[in-house]
């Protein structure tokens, strides 16, 4: 889908401003709220929005360590591992990959401990062959896409 110039100013604000309200936006870009609606509709529609809720920290939550765990399955059970990753509240994301292994997932955990109990947990899974672990020090780019919106948005005929 192309995303414009207005397009890629409202996500701008979306993504800058959560919490404020459609006729907020409305005045701020100066449009009318019926104009901001429909392209906030329209881009949900075409799933360039697919969610409006809070953003969480799993740290706050009591589970500071983060690791992506890679975990190797039996040929066949791919569509089965997925779905019993569902079941491990820990995993908070897990993507079919190619190169080393079949899946990966980002694991929240406690502890070290606690972390290796998760990964002694998903080795045990049916379809399951190995896992390999590697543990995340430190953040350096946070969960962005805001400069990808206004490079979309400069590609399709120049975003402010």
């Amino acid at each position: 889908m192309a995303v414009d110039s207005l397009d890629t100013r409202i996500l701008r604000l979306l993504i800058e401003q959560p919490r404020t309200s459609a006729r907020e936006y409305a005045r701020l870009l100066g449009i009318a709220r019926g104009t901001l609606q429909a392209r906030l509709d329209r881009l949900e529609r075409e799933g360039v929005i697919t969610g409006s809720g809070p953003v969480l920290s799993p740290a706050a939550l009591g589970h500071p360590v983060l690791a992506f765990v890679h975990l190797e399955v039996t040929q066949g059970h791919l569509d089965e591992v997925g779905e019993a990753l569902c079941a491990v509240p820990e995993i908070i994301e897990a993507f079919s990959t190619t190169g080393g292994g079949d899946l990966l997932t980002r694991v929240v955990a406690r502890d070290n401990g606690h972390l290796e109990d998760v990964i002694q947990r998903l080795i045990q899974l049916p379809g399951v062959v190995r896992t390999r672990t590697e543990v995340a020090l430190r953040e350096r780019v946070p969960h962005r896409l805001l400069p990808l919106v206004e490079s979309v948005g400069r590609a399709a005929g120049g975003a402010e």
